[in-house]
């Protein structure tokens, strides 16, 4: 204690007091509000940063309800609507693996296995439209707010689709090596023809042949050799009479 005994002697004199009051204490002062202002920046940072990310998280999973809503009636889009549904999905498909929410990846690639099932169901009768747009919203709210609850459903339903992917890959593969193999057959099964086999060579009419008929002149060219005729009969008998 003779430190503190010393130290409070030391405060007492005139040199102490004047450390004290006009040196450690503004320099305590500014350390002090220099660390609350750090906090509080630091507190107003964290609420900024946690703000956008949740106008991130929204405007992703309202971009993929919206496309999961045009899918499910994708057959009576235009093409130009499928085109445009195509590019936003795109876009949302983007914004979802760049979240930063554990399982964003295996959430983007859930997301879309489910709008090309819901592609596909478009055209089936009796397919419910609200209730799977409905059950794939509140899929992505709760992963959302539990990310390691739903990454474990995700990577079960993506696990099912690829087998299933896989399954009808190796059906659609095995069909068309089969189609393949009998056009070939088709092919070479087909009659061949002969190339040494006479060809009927195209027969020209002959203006000798006995069954070849001259074309018939016609009617006023018959007439006019009639005239002419009459003519030259005429003056042969004129002639006659003028050497009697």
């Amino acid at each position: 204690m003779e430190w503190w005994s010393n130290f409070l002697n030391w405060a007492n004199t005139d040199g102490g007091a004047y450390v004290i009051t006009s040196i450690a204490v503004p320099a305590v002062s500014i350390i002090v509000a220099g660390l609350l202002a750090a906090w509080i920046a630091s507190g107003s940072i964290k609420r900024l940063i946690a703000g956008r990310d949740r106008e991130l998280k929204v405007a992703a999973i309202g971009a993929l309800v919206d496309a999961a809503e045009q899918a499910s009636v994708w057959n009576s889009l235009t093409p130009q609507e499928q085109v445009l549904s195509d590019r936003a999905t795109g876009q949302a498909d983007i914004q979802v693996r760049l979240l930063p929410i554990k399982g964003a990846a295996l959430a983007a690639n859930w997301s879309a296995y489910s709008l090309a099932e819901m592609k596909r169901n478009s055209a089936t009768f009796g397919y419910q439209i609200e209730p799977a747009v409905i059950q794939f919203r509140d899929q992505l709210v709760e992963w959302q707010h539990r990310p390691g609850r739903s990454r474990r459903a995700f990577q079960a339903d993506v696990d099912r689709w690829k087998a299933k992917s896989a399954d009808s890959e190796t059906t659609l593969r095995d069909q068309q090596e089969a189609w393949v193999a009998q056009q070939h057959h088709e092919q070479y099964a087909a009659p061949v023809q002969d190339a040494s086999a006479p060809v009927a060579a195209a027969t020209t009419p002959h203006y000798d042949s006995p069954t070849y008929a001259a074309p018939a002149a016609p009617a006023g060219a018959l007439d006019t050799q009639r005239v002419l005729n009459d003519v030259d009969a005429v003056e042969r008998q004129i002639e006659a009479g003028a050497a009697r």
